[in-house]
């Protein structure tokens, strides 16, 4: 028997659309039949033009005062905005990871409540903020923390290798390189791999189904693309 309960069509809001993650995740928002409008929040343009599409183009994301009014009315955010540590110090690291993703989160938890808001983290990020990774203390800093915000719901991403789109523009070297190397990965470390394309269903799937845990490692975020 089929249920009449329908699902939610989303509006969504999504960070770091110019990146790999936040490209992937915006291609899979823009074809699918459940994604009824985008909002994409970027420094720069994001050279997508789509009917489902709107762009704001906001230079500094710490003072968000002047498009705040034309926030609200969205029930996800889809946050894949982020910098690598690579020769940061960790006070500069804080300011554009943690500092930055709660100032924007804090901001969304206020305009909408409903919202469920998906964080791209990261695979190895440490929940305890003691280790003695840097960038893992922070990221796990920042999950802690958008996990007590009043959101109807909140995800932590934890994937590892993730496999890119083929034919989207801002595919890190690193991935283009081991792009070859994926089937392999699949099979020695089946935990540990996700497709791009999986990352994208998989957060729209919590928006419409949602998910039993709030942190997804990369064996939760396939199960949950599949459902």
């Amino acid at each position: 028997m089929q249920s009449n309960v329908s699902k939610p069509l989303i509006r969504v809001i999504i960070t770091g659309a110019t990146g790999m993650v936040g490209e992937g995740v915006l291609h899979e928002c823009l074809s699918h039949s459940d994604v009824e409008q985008v909002l994409v929040i970027n420094r720069k343009p994001c050279g997508v033009s789509h009917p489902k599409l709107i762009e704001i183009l906001q230079p500094d994301f710490f003072d968000l005062s002047a498009i705040a009014s034309q926030l609200t009315s969205y029930n996800a955010c889809f946050f894949c905005l982020g910098v690598s540590s690579v020769g940061m110090k960790e006070a500069d690291y804080a300011r554009l990871t943690y500092d930055l993703t709660m100032h924007m989160a804090n901001l969304l938890a206020e305009l909408n409540p409903d919202m469920v808001f998906c964080y791209v983290s990261g695979s190895g990020t440490d929940s305890t903020e003691k280790g003695k990774s840097m960038w893992a203390r922070v990221k796990g800093r920042t999950e802690n923390e958008l996990l007590q915000l009043p959101f109807k719901r909140a995800y932590m991403f934890r994937p590892g290798y993730i496999h890119p789109t083929p034919g989207l523009s801002n595919t890190h070297r690193y991935y283009k390189a081991l792009s070859w190397m994926y089937p392999m990965l699949k099979v020695l470390l089946p935990k540990h791999v996700i497709t791009l394309k999986e990352l994208g269903l998989a957060m729209i799937h919590t928006v419409t189904g949602g998910y039993k845990d709030n942190i997804l490692e990369s064996k939760d975020i396939v199960k949950l693309a599949k459902t």
